[in-house]
């Protein structure tokens, strides 16, 4: 998929929306690159909040000591705001789901549709790393 010209998955996305309150949804990988975006918020916001997104999955990540004392997978980050939330789960080796809502939302319904989504997808929303060019040091062989 070539995410500059695609958005394959954008109106699967747009079910986690039919949650009352519920206003954009986004699909990103690991290093921060939109994969989808809900009908309603523009290419360049998506794009911009999935790079945000991707650091503050990362900065989770990194506080799972906190937890506990071996190695806690994260699953998920929920921030809040005086005006709403935004929720962050992980959907698939190297992939993220992030909805923003309202702070009337029903947070245990758009949770719920944001896990059916992920494993309704399933492969679909899996992001391998990627991989640079195989550079060749001495030149061509």
């Amino acid at each position: 998929m070539n995410p500059r010209t695609a958005n394959e998955l954008g109106w699967m996305l747009d079910e986690v929306l039919k949650v009352p309150e519920a206003r954009h949804a986004i699909l990103l990988s690991a290093d921060g690159m939109l994969r989808a975006h809900s009908e309603g918020i523009t290419r360049d916001e998506a794009d911009r909040q999935a790079a945000a997104l991707s650091g503050l999955q990362s900065i989770s990540r990194s506080t799972a000591e906190f937890c506990a004392r071996e190695e806690s997978p994260w699953q998920q980050t929920l921030v809040e705001f005086a005006t709403g939330y935004v929720f962050l789960i992980a959907a698939g080796t190297g992939a993220y789901l992030a909805v923003s809502a309202s702070q009337n939302v029903d947070m245990e319904a758009v949770t719920y549709r944001m896990h059916k989504l992920v494993d309704r997808l399933g492969k679909e929303l899996t992001s391998p790393p990627r991989h640079d060019a195989v550079s060749h040091a001495g030149g061509p062989a």
